[in-house]
Parts: structure tokens; sequence; C-alpha cells
């Protein structure tokens, strides 16, 4: 995901493929026992006129720092900084390119978290980043995984403006994992440059293929070839993740221990977001529903609800797969009286007035359901978390126009991460921090999947393919799929819809487990899932993270 503002560029790349081919300051000190010393040079970044050198260099800055998760206080030692990588087909004997235009290339930011005197060989590294594409990964080490935690509100408000508070991060994965957060190339402290730099990063295959060598150079550099390896990506890192474990499994030979999806879309197809745009395919809207009932059994809206969400996804779920699907594959030859009947049927689990589910053909997208879920109180529906409600934009308007939970918390982010960076990693003078940037104009959606020799897929993007073929490579990989019942941007029951269909064995169906949470998108963004989400991590991490004796 581009978790928070941006997270709207997922349903652009949907719909765009519709219609055409995100404490104290430690004091400074030696890096972790466990991590080998950075061999780069440590000058910050610079380009230099002279047509032979590189346009980056990388660079490293050390800390260390203490976070307390579960009452036991872990030591550990910080690395913030840039590893340069280079597109498919890199020639380093020829780098500087033609009469002076060199090739393109990353200097990719990552903040690496170590446990002190902990062997590296024997303790897991988990490899995190958000989506967007385009997004940094501020969110997930803001909100979710970092030593530190930005404290926003929960509840569905909008968090006041600064100061705003950072506190010891009592759900950190350090307990049971050393972490890489990482920014995709062009976002957050990362950059490219070169010729045709746009072209060379921002594409569904480009885009993997840098992560892949990040992360190759990054267990080289710090030895941690021999450790238990694990990969979290959430949105679009979602399908970064499917891509690239298949890139690393079969074509590195590099075999991870786990891939840990958070609020995931791997068949684009299925995105609600602008399913209009692709007519005589249902299937959106169907796994869309539980989403559209669970904010309405959130709200109160549902006469004599049931009394637990899980219950209510049960019996909505059921409904969804049978009489809705049956009656949205009739199409035009759906009985009138059977419509209406249906049409009803939806109104009592989504809140939304029959009359309008009538004139919408049964067939509601994303931005309809945020738009009309509260119109008659002028508020416009979140879209990452349905708990969250702002004042419509346009009253008049057909879709939301913008999203309340996306407006509600990017500035706390933004403000934390910034801060964060300079004061306590040491990382961020004299350079801007992007938060996210807009890879669209230049984002190439063509994707070759396994083994297809004729090149790129047609149609919309879907990387199911991709993940089914490293769990079939590696049978040992296991998969934890992670959701939030109030997620309009990715919703659950798509995610679960993906596996269950995936091209794999029966047999290797059971390396799947699935954990949803009473929140949206952003899961960490309401403190009890955090919680809960924590458990579930470390709780997977621990039983698949088996170290040779």
């Amino acid at each position: 995901m581009l978790a928070g503002a941006s997270m709207a560029l997922v349903a652009t790349m949907a719909m765009a493929q519709a219609q055409a081919p995100a404490a104290e300051r430690p004091s400074a000190g030696r890096a972790a026992s466990s991590a080998a010393e950075p061999t780069e040079a440590k000058k910050p970044e610079a380009r230099t006129s002279d047509s032979s050198a590189v346009l980056f260099r990388p660079e490293s800055v050390k800390s260390e720092g203490t976070v307390t998760v579960g009452g036991q206080a872990i030591a550990y030692n910080a690395v913030a900084g840039t590893l340069i990588v280079h597109p498919r087909g890199w020639d380093d004997a020829a780098k500087a390119g033609a009469e002076g235009n060199p090739q393109a290339e990353a200097s990719m930011f990552y903040a690496a978290y170590f446990k002190k005197g902990a062997p590296s060989a024997d303790r897991p590294i988990t490899f995190i980043y958000n989506g967007g594409p385009g997004s940094s990964t501020m969110w997930l080490h803001m909100g979710a995984f970092g030593p530190r935690r930005i404290v926003t509100v929960d509840n569905g408000d909008h968090t006041p403006a600064a100061p705003y508070s950072v506190v010891n991060n009592n759900a950190s994965l350090m307990d049971v994992s050393d972490m890489v957060f990482i920014d995709a190339p062009g976002a957050g402290f990362s950059r490219i440059a070169g010729k045709d730099k746009e072209k060379a990063f921002w594409g569904v295959d480009e885009d993997g293929y840098a992560f892949s060598q990040f992360i190759l150079q990054f267990l080289s550099q710090y030895g941690r070839w021999n450790s238990p390896k694990y990969l979290f990506g959430e949105s679009y890192g979602t399908p970064r993740s499917a891509v690239l474990i298949n890139d690393l499994e079969t074509g590195d030979s590099v075999d991870f221990n786990g891939v840990i999806l958070l609020s995931q879309i791997l068949n684009f197809s299925l995105s609600v977001d602008g399913a209009e745009n692709n007519p005589g395919s249902d299937q959106a809207y169907i796994t869309a529903l539980p989403t559209y009932a669970a904010t309405a059994w959130s709200r109160n809206l549902v006469p004599n609800k049931p009394a637990t969400i899980e219950a209510y996804m049960k019996e909505v779920e059921h409904w969804a797969m049978g009489d809705y699907a049956l009656a949205l594959q009739q199409g035009a030859e759906l009985d009138p009286a059977k419509k209406k009947a249906i049409a009803e049927q939806y109104a009592h689990y989504t809140g939304l007035p029959a009359a309008y589910v009538l004139r919408a053909d049964l067939r509601i997208t994303g931005g309809e359901f945020e738009k009309e879920l509260q119109v008659d109180k002028g508020l416009t529906t979140g879209r990452l978390d349905t708990r969250f409600q702002g004042p419509d934009m346009d009253p008049l308007s057909k879709e939301a126009s913008y999203d309340p939970q996306a407006a509600a918390l990017s500035s706390a982010y933004v403000s934390a991460f910034n801060d964060y960076a300079r004061r306590t990693l040491g990382y961020g003078e004299g350079k801007a921090f992007k938060p996210s940037v807009n890879v669209f104009r230049f984002w190439n959606n063509a994707h070759v999947p396994p083994g297809r020799g004729g090149g790129p897929a047609r149609g919309m993007l879907n990387v199911m393919p991709d993940l089914a073929s490293a769990m079939k490579y590696n049978p040992s990989l296991k998969v934890l799929l992670l959701g939030g019942y109030y997620d309009l941007a990715t919703p659950f029951f798509e995610g679960w819809y993906e596996m269950k269909h995936l091209p794999i064995p029966d047999a290797l169906q059971a390396n799947i487990s699935y954990h949803y949470y009473e929140s949206g998108h952003m899961v960490y963004a309401k403190e009890q899932s955090l919680r809960a989400l924590h458990d579930d991590v470390a709780n997977f991490i621990s039983k698949t993270a088996h170290t040779a004796r």
C-alpha cells in the first residue's frame, strides 16, 4: 500500500489498467556486533562532473537505542543509510553511458535495526515496505513496528495538529526479528537519476527487480545470508512481495521462511475502485460487499445485528457468494421481483437505501459507498478505514472526492518521521523527505508472469501466478495474510478470495494462515489492533524461523 494519503494511487492504477492497455535520541555508538561493518563510503550522495563517476554514493549513519516490548528492554544498533541498485541489464563496464549520459541507478534508503548481542546466523530478519506504488515506508516504520510509534487518534476522528506524541513502541517486532525498513526508488529519502530513470525503476517488474537487488546486497553487506528471512509488504507492497519472492526464490536461489501480506491485492481486476469500467465482471462487487456490511455493523446501521463481527461476516460472505453472486450473473435476465428482493437484502446488510441499490443495478463501487452511506449527514466515509468520516467536499458528487482517514493521519506521520529520522537516526540533514511520489505518469504495468516466454501478459495486473510459483518452487514457504474489516482500498474478503484461487496444489493451502482485525487498511492505526497484529506476526515468525543446529 501506499498507506495514508496516497493510497488512492492503487485505485488510479486499477482504473488506468481498465481504461488502457506511503524517545529520546540514542547516543551514537558502534554498529551491532552481529552485523558486518559497512564497506561503502559514507559521504553524502553526490553527482559529479566526471561522466565516468557514479551518480550516487552509498552512505550510512549509526546510532543505538532501547525499545521495551512486553516488558522486556531490548537494546539495538541502528543504521540509516542508502544502498545503490541498478536496473536489469545494467552494464558495469560501461556505466557512464554514451557521451556522458550515465545509465540510471537508484539510491535506496533504509533504516535497519539489529538486536545487540544476537548472533546474526540465528536471528530472523524482516524486510518491510509500504506500497503505493510510490510510497515511502514511514507508515509501517512509525505506525507499526519501529522502536518508536506516533500516537494518533484511533477512534475515527482527525488527529490534532502538532505537537505530536512519539512513544516507545510496545508492538515493535524487535522481540523476534531484526528489521529493515526500505523506501521505494524515488520515495522518502530514496532517489533515482540517470538516463530514463523513471522507465528504469517505475514499473511492476522494474520495481520488483530493484527491491531484489537491494535485498541481495543487504544480505552480503551485513552478513545475513544464513538468517531466517521474511518479507513484509502492505497494500501495493503485497503485489510487490509476490513478484519479489518469485524473483528471489526462482531467479536468485534464495529461499525465504515467510511472506507476510497486509491489506492484500494481487489481482487488480478485483478492485472495486473502477469496477464500473469492466462491465460483465462482477467479482469485485461481491468481494467488497462484506466490507460494506462490516462498516454498517460498526456504525449500528444493521437491525438486530449479530453480537460479533466475525459471526456477521460469515453470514454476509455466504450471501454474497450465493444469492447475490447468482443474481449478478443473470444480468438483464434477472427477474424484477427477485432483483427488488436482492436490493432489499443488500440494503439490510449495508445500511444503504434499497432504492439507491436498485438505481445502481445492484453494483456499488467503493467511492459510491463512501459518498452515499452518510450523505444525509453531509459526511464522507473513509476509504482506507471506514471508521473515519469527514465533511463532504462536494455535496453533489457521485463518489467520494477524498479520504477522511488519509486526511486525519498523514500530517502526524510526515511530521513524526521527519523529526525522528533527523533527531534520532541522525539522517536527513540537507535532504528533502518525500512521503510519496506520483509515479503513474511513468509507471509500467506490463508484467511478465512466471514461465511466460512471449512477453508481458495483457489485461489488468495479476501477480497471483508469481506467489503461486514461489510456493511451488519452495513448498516450505509460509504465507501470512492480514487484513482489516473496515478497509475499502483492499477489502479483506478480496484477499481471502485470491488466496483460495491461487494455482497451487491443495496441500499447499495449509501453508497460508489468516488474521483479521476491527480496523482498516492501516490495521495498526487502532492501538488494540496493533497489539494483536504484533502478536500474530511475532507468532508466525517464531514458528517458521527454523534455525539449523
